[in-house]
């Protein structure tokens, strides 16, 4: 219980901090009251999962920073209903918390330990969340198109695959570098024109072309 009550008042101050950096998509704030990041963790890093850093995962990866997951989220402009694929799912905390501000997520890993991992956890805590292993740069054809799409690794370019599964008027977020990565928002004015928006530097994984990765 002593634990319970700790989390509870380090997620508040999380969301506190998310304020002060400028988060005020309450629809945001508010999907990180509902989804608990201790879930995505080691149980021995639980005392630090509503820090605002980056954390290893057992598998490798990263988790992201809040506020990175935060301000992707925001820049997407969720409403309720909207059909959103995101390209990296790592831990699930970010189709978690696209969920939770009411959109219907598809999300692909290519990292088959990975993918087993964050599924089987996503089924248990959101069985709304479609999670699928395959190749983020060929995208998810089956459900397109989307109304927004989220990439969550660094992008040498904007895959075309993703481009053609992008509804017309919908929104991708996607950083886009090698070394670095500028993030970058785009919206689908046409079948061939995207209008686009530039929101500073971050530094991501890469995100890896070729054929999804079994183990």
């Amino acid at each position: 219980m002593t634990d319970d009550y700790l989390l509870l008042g380090a997620k508040k101050r999380l969301i506190e901090e998310l304020r002060r950096k400028g988060i005020d998509d309450e629809n945001v704030l508010e999907a990180f009251d509902k989804v608990e990041r201790h879930r995505f963790l080691e149980s021995f890093l639980w005392n630090r999962a509503y820090d605002d850093v980056a954390l290893k995962l057992l598998t490798g990866q990263t988790i992201s920073h809040p506020s990175t997951v935060a301000f992707q989220s925001q820049l997407l402009k969720i409403t309720k209903g909207l059909s959103v694929l995101e390209i990296g799912t790592g831990s699930g905390f970010q189709a978690a918390i696209l969920s939770a501000m009411g959109a219907h997520v598809y999300t692909v890993e290519r990292q088959e330990l990975l993918y087993k991992r964050t599924s089987k956890l996503l089924a248990e805590l959101d069985s709304r969340i479609v999670t699928c292993f395959g190749d983020g740069y060929k995208g998810l054809p089956r459900f397109a198109p989307y109304d927004r799409i989220i990439v969550t690794c660094g992008a040498p370019n904007v895959p075309e695959a993703l481009v053609l599964q992008l509804k017309v008027g919908g929104i991708m977020v996607i950083p886009v570098g090698d070394e670095s990565q500028t993030m970058k928002r785009f919206t689908k004015i046409d079948e061939n024109n995207l209008q686009e928006e530039v929101f500073g530097d971050f530094l991501f994984v890469p995100m890896l072309k070729n054929e999804a990765k079994r183990n």
